[in-house]
């Protein structure tokens, strides 16, 4: 089975506290649910439509691994925590080959 990978750019940060917070809690559901984090931080690089704004990379065994910790209550818990501190794009996807 395909690793996959999520990856979640902060496009906008509105409250850095909130975002710390959910941060902790957050970061407490990936790593129950096998994540594994592999980088986080602004970009040291960004190219052609890139944008520097804050990504995590967080690797899983599965898709599914991925979708049920986002699922989780404890990220749904999370995210309430984060409310409105902040605008998120946040993608699953599977490792190829």
């Amino acid at each position: 089975m395909p690793k996959a990978y999520w990856i979640n750019t902060f496009r906008v940060i509105r409250d850095p506290d909130q975002v710390a917070a959910y941060a902790e809690l957050g970061g407490a559901a990936m790593l129950a649910h096998g994540g594994r984090f592999l980088a986080r931080g602004l970009p040291a690089a960004a190219f052609e439509e890139g944008v520097a704004e804050r990504t995590t990379l967080i690797e899983f065994d599965s898709v599914e691994d991925a979708v049920a910790a986002y699922r989780s209550p404890a990220y749904q818990h999370a995210l309430t925590v984060l409310g409105d501190a902040a605008v998120r794009d946040i993608r699953i996807i599977e490792a190829s080959g």
